[in-house]
């Protein structure tokens, strides 16, 4: 079974939006798993930045609500890779049309979430 899980923040002072940044990032480097299934992205458009500057503002129902679409979104993500990484182990090559509509899925979704912190 794939998991995706937040990476962890490399000093010992964390920053309260680390996990929330994080948890996109593992996303978005888990859809690059996706790329030799015909369509994964070289290079996501991060919006790490803006979600660290904005984060201490945002109020804490966003925050929440932040929380819970990004556990949802990284389950979904993780469910969707692992059955095409399954497919390309049993000798299957993935439908490419399929292949691209979950990076299509995964990139709205990045962009949903993130927006939540960001409006």
């Amino acid at each position: 079974m794939l998991h995706l899980t937040a990476q962890p923040v490399p000093t010992e002072s964390t920053l309260p939006y680390a996990e929330a940044v994080s948890r996109l990032a593992s996303v978005r480097h888990a859809l690059r798993l996706v790329e030799p299934f015909g369509a994964g992205p070289a290079s996501d458009v991060s919006d790490d930045e803006a979600i660290a500057g904005a984060w201490d503002s945002a109020a804490e129902a966003k925050r929440q609500l932040f929380d819970r679409r990004s556990e949802r979104m990284i389950g979904s993500a993780a469910a969707g890779i692992e059955a095409l990484l399954i497919e390309r182990q049993e000798g299957r090559e993935p439908h490419a049309a399929a292949s691209h509509a979950l990076v299509e899925q995964i990139r709205r979704e990045l962009r949903d979430v993130a927006a939540i912190v960001l409006r």
